[in-house]
């Protein structure tokens, strides 16, 4: 369906019932990311995946930044007449889920962080987005795919599950070029994040792909061992599998996350 919020529209799916949990997808992806856990979570909770603005179904408006997209999130569970959620984003998605933390923290009934990382860009990683901006601007998204598709998918995803990079390779193919460069500029300018880790209460489950070379496991270390006891953390690393774990590995992810909410009191403040 497709939903307004504010300056855009959104494109969401919406299914199940019971406890919410909104997912959010990464760079430069859209909801489809989050297709099979949708399908396997709906009959037990209610799966929310929207399109960030910009991607999939989403109209556009800038300028965008993790701000921007979270309060669209916000406003979507207006929408949706939906009080608080689960909060579960991959990479640019757990970027924008930390600052749902940051500025809508009464919204938040728990977090999953999945193959992201709580630290800004370097220099060289803002000078990587310009160069990618750059060359959306000058050939297009399937330029930018063919530049990171490589990274995006695992080592074993890649020698065993051609259907796999091929299914990320056409997400990220027919994303829309002002979307992808609005993205990558609030990518650019993401604040760190490490503060926000050590200040969330709520339950916290941290994912990452064994095989993650954007947001390795050593990152999403440093960010399960900032999280205080409030956040109960816990802590999953999916085998065999890059950043777009949970299309590499769904059934790992889908059970990881299944847990996870299994532990989460829907009655809790």
């Amino acid at each position: 369906m497709i939903v307004n919020v504010g300056d855009v529209q959104l494109g969401v799916d919406d299914d199940g019932s019971g406890l919410p949990v909104v997912f959010l997808h990464g760079f430069p992806h859209d909801r489809s990311l989050w297709a099979q856990q949708r399908r396997a979570l709906s009959s037990h909770v209610r799966c929310i995946t929207p399109d960030l603005r910009g991607f999939g179904e989403s109209t556009f408006a800038g300028p965008v930044s993790m701000d921007v997209y979270a309060d669209d999130v916000a406003a979507l569970l207006d929408v949706l007449d939906i009080d608080k959620a689960v909060v579960c984003g991959l990479s640019m998605g757990g970027y924008v889920a930390m600052a749902m933390w940051r500025r809508h923290a009464a919204r938040v009934h728990g977090l999953v962080l999945c193959d992201t990382k709580s630290s800004a860009d370097t220099p060289e990683g803002r000078g990587k987005r310009d160069e990618l901006i750059a060359l959306a601007q000058s050939d297009g998204a399937a330029a930018v795919a063919e530049k990171q598709i490589g990274g995006m998918v695992g080592k074993s995803t890649r020698e065993r599950q051609p259907d796999v990079v091929e299914f990320m390779r056409a997400m990220m193919i027919r994303q829309s070029v002002p979307g992808i460069v609005g993205a990558l500029e609030a990518l650019r300018e993401r604040p760190n994040s490490h503060d926000t880790m050590g200040s969330i209460t709520v339950p916290t489950l941290v994912l990452v792909g064994e095989e993650d070379v954007l947001t390795p496991p050593s990152d999403a270390q440093v960010m399960f061992a900032a999280l205080s006891a409030q956040a109960i953390p816990m802590f999953e690393i999916v085998a065999a599998s890059g950043h777009a774990s949970c299309v590499e590995r769904p059934a790992a992810v889908t059970h990881a996350i299944a847990d996870f909410l299994a532990t989460l009191d829907v009655e809790r403040p």
